[in-house]
């Protein structure tokens, strides 16, 4: 009788090359993989791994056997997660990952749609290392990872740009961009208030590298507030200007909370990805995130 555990345990061993990684992938013992893969051995006649001083080596009994089993396998694997996508229950906890400066913008729509979140506040690296051990279920990231186990979906592009509070009077600032004046543009903003969500402003020296083609700022900013959200409503209540992605200052200025003072092309769009496990049970709440998601960013 064929026993499929043996073939997925046979499957993350020829793809890990080392035992120990796929008792971690597969959530099960080291012994118990040795015992599964003896037993398919026996199964099929053939000695399909040889072992190395650091982990093993299929043989060519064992690539055969890959070559034959791998795609049915996969297949086989995505049925199975079609049922349980077909049986997601909405309210179940699902675990979502994200920055805390694009909480605000994007967790309102998650929130409307599942009755169970678990947010966790990381950035880019740490949140990848969080889905790709399992440890939560999807991660909203500015980041592309290329890697076997995840599955990452593009939302859509954001910008950063520079707002103001509604009391100051950009008249000039306006005139000199429009006169590709980038000396009296950036005299003008150093003269200004300044918000940062980062004492290191890293979002602010970025705008001056690609938009002035200086590495460092002369400014200094004068108020840090550790919350991009935060610090765009602290901002609307009082005067200043601050590097925003355009995503988190859409309703400020919708509302007349804050002014646009420059969006520039010279400043890059950057991706935003949805990012999950594969074969993690979630399909149907992938799809229903991702398309809200992008909704958002169109």
């Amino acid at each position: 009788m064929v026993n499929l555990e043996w073939y997925r345990t046979f499957k993350s061993v020829y793809k890990n090359g080392n035992f120990s990684l796929a008792a971690k992938e597969l959530f099960i013992s080291q012994p118990a993989v040795s015992q599964q893969i003896s037993m398919l051995e026996a199964h099929v006649g053939y000695k399909l791994f040889n072992r190395k001083s650091k982990g093993v080596e299929p043989t060519e009994y064992a690539k055969l056997l890959n070559n034959l089993i791998i795609e049915a396998l996969d297949r086989l694997e995505n049925v199975e997660n079609g049922f349980r996508s077909k049986a997601f229950d909405a309210n179940r906890l699902i675990t979502v990952g994200i920055s805390k400066h694009l909480f605000s913008s994007m967790a309102s729509l998650l929130i409307s749609k599942f009755d169970y979140i678990d947010f966790s506040f990381q950035e880019n690296d740490a949140l990848f290392e969080l889905v790709n051990a399992k440890k939560i279920d999807f991660a909203i990231v500015t980041k592309k990872y290329d890697t076997f186990d995840t599955v990452q979906k593009k939302l859509g592009d954001i910008r950063q740009i520079i707002v103001g509070s509604k009391n100051i009077d950009a008249a000039k600032l306006q005139s000199d961009i429009k006169n590709s004046d980038y000396n009296a543009i950036e005299n003008w903003l150093n003269d200004q208030k300044w918000y940062s969500h980062d004492s290191g402003i890293p979002h602010i020296k970025l705008f001056w590298l690609h938009v002035f083609n200086k590495k460092r700022p002369s400014m200094v900013p004068n108020y840090i507030i550790p919350s991009e959200s935060e610090m765009l409503e602290v901002l609307s209540k009082n005067s200043g200007v601050a590097v925003s992605w355009d995503i988190n200052a859409r309703s400020f200025i919708q509302d007349e909370k804050l002014q646009l003072l420059w969006e520039t092309n010279q400043m890059p769009e950057t991706a935003a990805y949805l990012l999950s496990a594969k074969n993690s049970g979630f399909n149907l709440a992938a799809q229903e995130i991702e398309e809200e998601l992008k909704k958002l960013l169109s």
